[in-house]
C-alpha cells in the first residue's frame, strides 16, 4: 500500500468515526431525561387548584407567606421519584429550621392511577410533612403548562405503563414566585444553599 492509498484509508476511517459518533449522541438524545423549560422563567407558576390527598381541593394559594420545593412525580414510579422527596425531607431537615420552614408539595403527573387516597398512602411512606396533590386530567396538563413541565406514558411489554417526567424541582418564594431549581445531578450542598436562600 503507498502513502496515498493509506492516507485515503485513514480518512475513511475517520469518516466513519464521526458518523458513528453523530448516530451514538443522536440515539442519546432520544432517552434523556425530559428537561425542565426554561424558555420563559418570569411566567413559570402561578394560580392554580388541584386536589390534595385528603380528597379536599386544594388552592396554591395555601402556599403564600412559606417557600415551597414543588416536585411533579407519580406514586408508581420506582427510583426517581422516591429519591428526590426523600433527598428533599433531608434537605430540609438539614436546614434546621423545622418543618413549617419550607412545604415540600409533590404533583402527580399520572392522574388516572393517582387518585387521593393512592397520593395520601404515598405521602405517608416519607413519615414527613409533605402537600400530596392530584386532580383531573385537564387539571394537571394545565399545572404543568404553568410550571414548564413534561411528562409521557411509556407502555410496558405484558401490560402496564410508566411515565417519563421532567426531575427538576422547582423553588417558590414566600409569595408563590418562582426562584430557582434543583437538578437531579446537583450536589445536596449547592441545593441547601438555594434553600437557605429562599427560607431566610
Amino acid at each position: 500500500m503507498n502513502l496515498k492509498q493509506l492516507r485515503l484509508g485513514l480518512w475513511v476511517l475517520v469518516g466513519l468515526v464521526a458518523a458513528g459518533l453523530v448516530v451514538f449522541l443522536w440515539q442519546e438524545s432520544k432517552t434523556e431525561q425530559p428537561a425542565f423549560s426554561q424558555t420563559s422563567l418570569g411566567t413559570i407558576g402561578g394560580p392554580f387548584n388541584l386536589t390534595a390527598s385528603s380528597g379536599k381541593p386544594f388552592s396554591s394559594a395555601e402556599l403564600n407567606g412559606k417557600p415551597a420545593a414543588v416536585f411533579f412525580g407519580f406514586t408508581h414510579c420506582p427510583d426517581v421519584c422516591p429519591t428526590t422527596l426523600a433527598r428533599l425531607t433531608k434537605l430540609r431537615r438539614d436546614l434546621g429550621k423545622g418543618n413549617d420552614a419550607l412545604s415540600i408539595v409533590f404533583i402527580s403527573v399520572d392522574p388516572e392511577r393517582d387518585t387521593p387516597a393512592e397520593v395520601d398512602t404515598y405521602m405517608k411512606l416519607y413519615d414527613t410533612p409533605v402537600i400530596g396533590l392530584t386532580g383531573t386530567p385537564a387539571q394537571i396538563e394545565q399545572v404543568k403548562k404553568q410550571f414548564g413541565i413534561f411528562s409521557r406514558k411509556v407502555e410496558q411489554p405484558g401490560g402496564g405503563y410508566s411515565v417519563d417526567h421532567t426531575a427538576t424541582v422547582i423553588l417558590l418564594d414566600r409569595n408563590g414566585q418562582f426562584s430557582s431549581t434543583i437538578a437531579m445531578e446537583e450536589g445536596n450542598d449547592v441545593a441547601l444553599a438555594k434553600l437557605r436562600r429562599i427560607t431566610a
